[in-house]
């Protein structure tokens, strides 16, 4: 008989005990070929993970030592759902030790991606750097780049709960960036508009304007407006709950397996 175990998918989390982790920690324990293989959190040490989210012991405790867990038990991959704050060093650390960081936290720059992907091809292992899990989201981000060839005039507004800490959200930007791809650069708007409110039409990304806005009860949410002469079109995509994420954490997690390199956009996943 075949051992099943060797052939699983070892999935260490950083940041798994916050919401999104919380989620992904249910959904590895309820995949076949994925294994938890750690939990990393911030303050907590010891402690069954199962226990401190709500569903019975897992046999697999916290630990505030990243190092250390990726030292002793080897993951294929770690899924890092922390901060901007810390992610960098995670990247950097699971990259060293050979195994490929899924990263689903927005603040990555251009270099950051440069930097990773020459350590992941020296290492002869894949990463991802994701923002934003959610298959829908991901065609509507496509949908909005092969729109913007024939309506050039866009605006995006994305909408999150109120505890989220940056903006605009790494989804508005990938989208933004995508749509810069094909589209030519030029202010929108009248040439004379004033803001008499400072902000009032948005930030700005090569001539793109993106609103952000958050509230209480929101999950994650997007839509591309588009206008031309006598029509308009909206692309947009609704996350009502974190569930909606798992399955492109979980893709992520197999694809990674399979390539060399630092991907950005998972959308670079979906052939």
């Amino acid at each position: 008989m075949s051992d099943t175990r060797q052939q699983r998918i070892r999935v260490a989390i950083a940041g798994a005990k916050g919401r999104m982790g919380r989620e992904f920690v249910k959904t590895v324990l309820g995949t076949e070929d994925l294994e938890l293989a750690g939990a990393i959190d911030r303050t907590l040490s010891g402690v069954d993970v199962g226990e401190v989210i709500g569903i019975g012991a897992t046999g697999t405790s916290f630990t505030t030592d990243l190092e250390r867990l990726i030292a002793e038990q080897s993951p294929d991959v770690l899924v890092d759902l922390t901060t901007p704050q810390v992610v960098k060093e995670h990247a950097e650390l699971a990259i060293r030790y050979g195994t490929r960081p899924v990263i689903g936290t927005t603040g990555i720059t251009l270099d950051d991606v440069k930097t990773w992907d020459r350590a992941c091809r020296q290492r002869e292992i894949g990463g991802l750097i994701a923002p934003n899990f959610a298959i829908g989201a991901i065609l509507m981000m496509q949908f909005a780049k092969q729109a913007a060839k024939y309506l050039p005039h866009v605006e995006i507004i994305e909408m999150h709960h109120d505890k989220k800490l940056d903006a605009p959200s790494g989804t508005a930007q990938k989208t933004a960036e995508m749509i810069a791809e094909v589209r030519e650069s030029f202010r929108q708007g009248h040439p004379d508009e004033e803001e008499r409110l400072r902000g009032a039409r948005g930030a700005e990304l090569d001539g793109i304007r993106i609103h952000s806005v958050r509230l209480p009860g929101y999950v994650a949410h997007q839509e591309v407006l588009f206008g031309s002469t006598g029509q308009a079109l909206s692309i947009r995509h609704d996350s009502f709950s974190r569930e909606s994420f798992m399955p492109g954490i979980v893709l992520a997690c197999r694809k990674v397996m399979t390539y060399t390199g630092m991907v950005y956009g998972l959308e670079n996943l979906l052939q």
